[in-house]
């Protein structure tokens, strides 16, 4: 909180610090690192965060251009990819757009967007994190 003057008016102020915390599924990550073996198991993962990047730049496109079924479709291939890496928050926030896609809620699709490139960055810079520290 902090204080402003506005035509003569002392006013408090709040400044919103939106939250990109992330929840990564560290097991499913190690079942995958058992299954594949570490060369196996890196091959699938940074597959899986190199199609994350190119979808989210598409949804981000898409938005942008007013192409929402296009953004839909993006949104919901990115849902069963980050589920397969354990990218739990961002497969939800994900699924928030693929259902907003769709509606007249500008406001909301507007703010869940923001949210997925802020969670959707934040989720591939853990999930590379880990990846870093299993090698």
């Amino acid at each position: 909180m902090g204080r402003i003057k506005i035509w003569g008016i002392d006013m408090m102020v709040a400044k919103l610090r939106p939250d990109s915390a992330v929840k990564v599924e560290q097991g499913r990550l190690e079942q995958l690192y058992e299954q594949l073996g570490q060369s196996g198991a890196d091959g699938v993962v940074s597959r899986a965060m190199e199609e994350l990047a190119i979808r989210l730049a598409k949804v981000e496109s898409c938005y942008k251009r007013g192409e929402l079924q296009e953004m839909q479709r993006a949104a919901r291939s990115m849902i069963a990819i980050s589920e397969q890496i354990g990218m739990v928050t961002f497969a939800q926030v994900a699924e928030d757009v693929k259902s907003l896609a769709m509606t007249q809620d500008s406001a909301a699709l507007a703010a869940c967007v923001a949210r997925l490139m802020r969670i959707g960055e934040n989720s591939l810079l853990a999930v590379w994190d880990f990846q870093g520290e299993s090698v």
